[in-house]
């Protein structure tokens, strides 16, 4: 913990798929926290791929992380000797471009001899929401993204009971894909947004998924096909762009709904990259709960929210992490 008297600066670090994340959080006594930088090294070098290539995610995250680290401490006005604690993401994600921001926040915490925290990326993401409002539970948490759609009740602090996921794409990767067959270009929730405000979301016709289940899973594979069979038929990709948007925004929010009804819970964090989409934050926060997303450039992986999740470890007692902390690809957040 922080021997100085005053805040506790804590850096958090983010290679888990292909950006480069470093981000620098201050933790207040009280237990209030700021943000003081958050850089991200986006790399641009899948776009001719149309998706991520692993090899050489870990090859852009090897030769960018210490010149991002650097920047994330020169905006917070910092040096390295400033860092209290050390945090960063252990799973899930890319084993190969995990190990490179894990191995770096090991090397550098034991280097400064200060505690080292390993964060999950989901915990991470619902955090990025501490950015704006004092999260305390009870809540529930969706978690939308390229990689994920899982929703979360968060009875108590630390502790995670996952009430829905997807079934089949993660959210973030049906836009991606719709994009792409429609010829709008990748990344696709940008693509996706821009293109429906010149599209008419009536023009092409989706059905609701999972109408009528009793659960809260989500499913995007009906979307798709839908998607697929009106591109065919010569649809306009600003229509189905449109039209998918609305869908897939709809969906997640009466889920949702319905989730926070039966559950008792009255606010919301929504968190991830889909969660930047204006379209889907207009509907929250239109709707009966209170909607939190994280503040402007935390939607998207980012090390700022890997420090936060440290923060939120920190102001738990929680012990630190052990050296020995190895990177995980698949790492479930539930614990109940």
């Amino acid at each position: 913990m922080n021997a100085r008297p005053g805040p506790t600066r804590i850096l958090g670090i983010d290679t888990s798929c292909d950006d480069t994340g470093v981000g620098v959080v201050e933790l207040a006594p009280d237990g209030g926290v700021r943000v003081l930088a958050n850089r991200v090294w986006s790399q641009t070098i899948h776009a001719s791929y149309g998706g991520v290539m692993p090899e050489l995610a870990s090859r852009e995250h090897v030769e960018r992380i210490d010149a991002v680290t650097g920047d994330a401490l020169a905006e917070a006005g910092l040096t390295v000797e400033d860092v209290d604690v050390v945090a960063a993401t252990s799973g899930p994600g890319l084993v190969g471009a995990l190990l490179v921001g894990l191995m770096y926040g090991k090397g550098l915490a034991q280097a400064l001899g200060v505690p080292f925290y390993a964060a999950h990326h989901l915990e991470g993401h619902i955090f990025a929401a501490a950015s704006e409002a004092d999260l305390r539970p009870p809540y529930l948490a969706l978690v939308v993204s390229g990689g994920h759609t899982h929703l979360f009740d968060v009875p108590r602090e630390g502790d995670y009971v996952l009430v829905g996921a997807t079934r089949d794409d993660a959210a973030g990767e049906a836009f991606d894909k719709i994009a792409r067959l429609a010829g709008l270009g990748y990344p696709g929730g940008p693509a996706i947004s821009e293109a429906a405000r010149r599209g008419d979301p009536e023009a092409v016709p989706f059905k609701e998924p999972l109408k009528g289940q009793k659960g809260f899973d989500f499913s995007f594979s009906g979307l798709k096909t839908a998607a697929l069979l009106a591109h065919r038929a010569g649809a306009r990709p600003e229509d189905l762009a449109a039209g998918f948007e609305r869908a897939a925004v709809s969906f997640l929010l009466k889920t949702t709904l319905r989730a926070a009804h039966a559950h008792g819970r009255d606010m919301v964090v929504v968190s991830g990259g889909v969660a930047a989409n204006r379209a889907l934050r207009e509907a929250f926060t239109a709707s009966p709960v209170r909607a939190i997303f994280p503040g402007k450039g935390l939607n998207t992986d980012n090390g700022a929210m890997i420090a936060l999740a440290g923060a939120a470890a920190l102001r738990a007692g929680r012990s630190p992490s052990p050296l020995s902390e190895g990177a995980v690809a698949y790492a479930p957040l539930a614990n109940a």
